[in-house]
């Protein structure tokens, strides 16, 4: 693995069914101060089709204000301010890529959700995960060319949106997260929920062929950009 990058999942890269820990217990990362809490992962954007400095670029930041690479504990020694009462908080994402995909980790109130349309113009596909450990479920959606074609709550994932609400549905089956009617839940009612999440990340993980190193959470060195408020981007 080089600065940034990581090769297909399985070898260097780690898949994305691990992200169902994102704001759990016993993940080395504290839930307190949920997916907007400074230095808290807000979400994680995957787009496939442009490169790492566009996906910034798209989620409203300067191409040319990158900051040398840092690390995820780094970004705790930035000065971000999640919530100002009068005016938009801050928002931070770091970059790479992995696996053919572009992806930007998001702190703070970053904008991955309401610019999904706009990242996934021209053709561009993207994956958009939301851990929301505060607010349950974790959201998912996928869009391309312009449009949300599905979403849905992980271990709700009957209940869905977009043009194309029941595009994954037969990748749900085959992992055996909806029946085949698409609407029953498969598996014993007390499964664990973490173990749920896994099952419908690891169908979206094979249907697109996604992964993102555990070390982005760690001591992965990826460049940092402002795209939203004011935040010192320099190291305290």
């Amino acid at each position: 693995m080089t600065e940034g990058t990581c090769e297909e999942p399985g070898r260097d890269g780690d898949g994305i069914q691990w992200l169902a820990e994102i704001g759990g217990p016993g993940t080395g990362r504290p839930s307190t101060g949920g997916p907007d809490g400074e230095g808290e992962v807000g979400g994680v954007v995957f787009a496939r089709g442009i490169t790492p400095e566009e996906l910034a670029r798209r989620m409203g930041a300067d191409p040319a204000t990158a900051t040398e690479p840092i690390s995820d504990t780094e970004i705790r020694d930035l000065d971000i301010e999640v919530y100002r009462p009068s005016d938009d908080g801050d928002g931070v994402i770091r970059v790479g890529t992995c696996a053919g995909w572009s992806f930007a980790i998001e702190y703070g109130d970053s904008t991955g959700g309401e610019l999904l349309t706009e990242i996934a113009r021209d053709g561009v596909e993207v994956v958009h995960f939301r851990p929301m450990p505060e607010q349950r479920p974790a959201l998912l959606d996928y869009a391309r060319d312009g449009a949300v074609l599905c979403g849905f709550g992980l271990g709700e994932e009957r209940w869905r949106w977009g043009q194309e609400p029941d595009l994954l549905v037969p990748d749900l089956v085959a992992a055996k997260v909806l029946e085949a009617d698409g609407v029953t839940s498969c598996g014993p009612g007390r499964e664990a929920a973490g173990a749920a999440r896994r099952r419908t990340l690891g169908a979206v993980e094979r249907r697109f062929g996604l992964s993102l190193p555990r070390a982005a959470l760690g001591g992965l060195r990826l460049p940092a950009y402002a795209v939203r408020g004011t935040p010192d981007m320099a190291l305290r």
